[in-house]
């Protein structure tokens, strides 16, 4: 089955409580999207449907970008790991010149591009590794809620303090993951994100929005 049909034939368009602006493909229940993704994993070896969730460090993020515009308003950004694309679709609503989604899974890639068409944004989608590389148009690096698997952040904090250290400004979005880095990260914004206990271990979270330091 093509993605985007998986995609609509397993999820409806609605809003995630933080970001009431932005429309996305989201699942209603975690495990009947999890069978099916599970159903698809024999014949083209699918990750788990994470795109199909906004997690609440990408709803807290989300949130911050369109309440700061000026972060983003003109610039180039990069959103990592982006999911269901709340975070790049924020960006660039938020006036970004470019946005550019990066997701290894091809399925996160085509419901980031259907949710941008849902909200009438332009932005471009990557399925490229790019951890570890520095593209010199990035002015502003986003990531939200990527933290929750060790050997995934062992990757990513590094790559993301030396895109700090190159004078790029790069945003955390988490809700306190095990694996997020205990320093050099600065506070920016916090914000009380309604989960579902189907996802997260309580009905609210904390959604913080750190900068990542280049020190």
């Amino acid at each position: 089955m093509h993605p985007t049909a998986f995609i609509r034939r397993n999820t409806v368009i609605s809003a995630a409580p933080l970001v009431p602006e932005i429309r996305l493909h989201l699942a209603t229940e975690v495990t009947p999207i999890w069978l099916a993704t599970e159903e698809l994993l024999a014949h083209t070896e699918l990750p788990p449907p994470f795109w199909a969730f906004a997690w609440a460090g990408g709803q807290a993020l989300a949130r911050y970008l369109l309440d700061h515009r000026e972060h983003v308003d003109g610039r180039f950004v990069l959103d990592f790991g982006a999911g269901s694309g709340v975070v790049a679709i924020a960006a660039a609503t938020a006036g970004a010149a470019h946005v550019l989604a990066a997701d290894t899974d091809h399925c996160a890639a085509a419901a980031i591009a259907a949710n941008a068409a849902v909200n009438g944004v332009a932005l471009d989608v990557t399925t490229a590794d790019v951890i570890g590389s520095l593209d010199p148009r990035w002015q502003v690096v986003t990531a939200g809620d990527v933290c929750y698997e060790q050997p995934m952040a062992e990757r990513i904090v590094p790559w993301l303090r030396s895109l700090a250290q190159r004078g790029r400004l790069v945003l955390l979005g988490d809700p306190g993951r095990a694996y997020l880095p205990a320093d050099g990260l600065c506070e920016r914004a916090r914000y009380l994100v309604p989960t579902c206990r189907e996802l997260e271990d309580r009905e609210t979270r904390d959604g913080f929005v750190w900068e990542v330091s280049a020190r």
